[in-house]
């Protein structure tokens, strides 16, 4: 029961979408340096290509370029045969990719739902069931408790001072979908969510370009977070120490849930 075979990944299988930078790029990177074999796919190609050259230069593990514009149903289908092909078995898939949007409430337009709730839950679940037959592979093939790792967010568990409706809502959606699925998946496969707080990425850069030091203060941690936070986070449930969690949603928030609700 030592600490290296409870997190290990060396050798794992992983696709993480919306790879090629913010949230994903972190996370693509917490695996390759623990010597997985990584998939990042997302619509960008330049930054999926060059931030797979970037990893696998770095290394130990791989990292591999697979874009695709996953709002798409037939890019997500397009996604998983590419990924049957090339693999085996899949033993950890991280659906990252989303997008956000904030307007008042008056001008709220009903395309927002639509564009939102059909990346942020729709097609994660597409994904999800194309390549629930290759994740249980990893158990048929290796006995490997094969790994989704939803990312989420604390706005789909506490409403937002945001005006971001569709978003928190896609969020609260995601959540309840993936306990959902894990219900249907064990034992072959676990399910669990990261609701995150505020990152470094493209969806947060208006958010801390206006608000970082209020974000930071009013948090217990006082900082936002850092790549290690939710790479470890990933780690954790895709390793050994993380087998008996499912179904879970697992705030990596610095404390920001703690700080709303004390204010209720």
């Amino acid at each position: 029961m030592d600490i290296n075979s409870l997190f290990d990944v060396k050798g794992k299988v992983v696709l993480c979408t919306g790879g090629g930078k913010g949230v994903g790029e972190m996370i693509a990177t917490g695996y390759v340096k623990n010597g997985a074999r990584v998939y990042i796919s997302s619509r960008d190609v330049k930054a999926c290509e060059s931030t797979a050259q970037r990893l696998t230069k770095e290394g130990p593990g791989e990292c591999i370029a697979m874009p695709a514009d996953l709002s798409k149903y037939e890019e997500c289908v397009r996604l998983a045969g590419e990924l049957e092909k090339r693999e085996k078995v899949l033993h950890v898939l991280v659906n990252n990719s989303g997008a956000t949007w904030g307007e008042s409430l008056h001008s709220y337009p009903d395309s927002a739902f639509t564009k939102l709730l059909t990346l942020n839950v729709q097609r994660v679940f597409t994904l999800t069931q194309k390549l629930v037959p290759l994740l249980e592979q990893a158990h048929e093939k290796e006995g490997f408790v094969a790994r989704i790792i939803n990312i989420g967010s604390i706005n789909g568990l506490a409403p937002p001072g945001l005006e971001t409706y569709a978003y928190s809502a896609s969020k609260a959606a995601l959540h309840h979908m993936s306990k959902h699925l894990a219900n249907r998946l064990g034992p072959k496969i676990t399910v669990n969510t990261l609701a995150l707080g505020p990152f470094r990425s493209k969806m947060m850069q208006w958010t801390l370009d206006n608000f970082e030091s209020e974000l930071a203060e009013a948090m217990p941690m006082k900082r936002i977070g850092s790549p290690e936070d939710v790479a470890a986070a990933c780690l954790w449930l895709s390793g050994k120490g993380g087998e008996w969690v499912t179904g879970s949603i697992v705030p990596i928030d610095g404390g920001s849930l703690v700080a709303t609700a004390s204010k209720l």
